[in-house]
């Protein structure tokens, strides 16, 4: 399946010294992976390459956890690339974790979509258009990185409220001491549930001189991004985003993308489609994807995909497979064993 941007990922540049620092030769990373000793040199792998470089680290490491916390505590913050140097320069946590989030869409293959309600603020990390397993290592590095992010550039020793995880990760008690607060496992997504009050902190590391010269370079990168995909592309992506959630109406896409509603339905007529019809079109793409996983039973699909009632998911389905939930998952799980 195509992935919403480019198949070339950045390799983090710090990526390789930090596992030097920890006793992991590149070459063993390389060999482990079945790569050539040249994707140690390259600075953009495919996705497929790059996960295949984290789950060597993780089997190498041994200890899922361990791994997790060794190589985010160990990464120098000279090493950062400037995506992140725009959120380590921040002017407090929440402007860090909002730069973190719009400058993801740089970095496929992941997302994070913040949210703010009561005293809570819930980071969800999400893996859109991708049908290899994500190693369970790279999910944990990518939410403590978020923590350690907040801990070095307030210099206060923050926790989390609450942290789950839609896989084993190894002992958790060392995330537990890592984070300050209880990790669940098995959980139907990947979330780093923070206290609201600490996204309020200022950065030590403030720096807006640096921020002149960085942000407007990353926000045209963005756009350059933006313009280089088609409109359905992109709705698509936010509307997989934004499912779970429920905001999947055409008023919130528009904004996220800058535009009114009657702008958007016009650039979708342009292209033969139609909202209704990529929500549908997302709504089962992600439904195939869901039930592809054992792990989630037919009612965490149901809500994943934005449907309030199982009831409502298993009609749409049928439209879609001619089949129910639980017959097209016997058959596809079956085939792949």
């Amino acid at each position: 399946m195509k992935s919403h941007t480019s198949d070339r990922i950045k390799m983090p540049p710090g990526f390789w010294a930090g596992l030097r620092q920890l006793g992991i030769a590149a070459h063993d990373v390389a060999s482990k992976a079945r790569l050539p000793l040249t994707i140690i040199t390259e600075s953009t792998v495919t996705s497929s390459q790059y996960f295949a470089i984290w789950q060597a680290y993780s089997d190498l490491i041994g200890d899922t956890a361990n791994g997790i916390i060794k190589l985010a505590t160990v990464f120098e913050t000279a090493k950062y690339p400037p995506a992140v140097l725009a959120a380590y320069h921040a002017r407090d946590y929440r402007d860090a974790l909002n730069r973190m989030a719009r400058y993801k869409q740089l970095c496929p293959p992941e997302s994070l979509r913040i949210t703010e309600e009561g005293d809570h603020c819930t980071i969800v990390l999400e893996w859109l258009d991708n049908e290899q397993p994500v190693p369970p290592l790279l999910v944990g590095i990518t939410l403590v990185f978020l923590l350690e992010l907040g801990r070095r550039g307030t210099g206060q020793p923050l926790t989390a409220q609450f942290v789950e995880f839609s896989h084993a990760m190894g002992d958790v008690q060392v995330l537990e001491a890592y984070f300050g607060c209880r990790i669940r496992t098995g959980a139907t997504g990947n979330r780093l549930t923070l206290h609201r009050r600490d996204l309020d902190r200022p950065f030590v590391s403030y720096n807006e001189e640096l921020l002149e010269i960085l942000t407007p370079a990353m926000d045209r990168s963005v756009e350059e991004q933006r313009s280089n995909r088609s409109i359905t592309e992109m709705v698509k992506w936010i509307m997989k985003r934004s499912l779970t959630g429920g905001r999947t109406d055409i008023q919130t896409v528009a904004k996220e993308l800058n535009m009114s509603d009657r702008t958007l339905q016009r650039r979708l007529t342009d292209e033969n489609t139609s909202f209704k019809r990529l929500l549908t079109q997302a709504r089962h793409e992600q439904a195939r994807k869901y039930l592809a996983d054992p792990s989630l039973d037919i009612k965490e699909v149901a809500f994943l995909i934005g449907y309030e009632d199982q009831n409502s998911f298993y009609r749409a389905f049928r439209l879609w497979e001619g089949d129910t939930p639980s017959n097209w998952r016997a058959e596809h799980i079956g085939a792949n064993v």
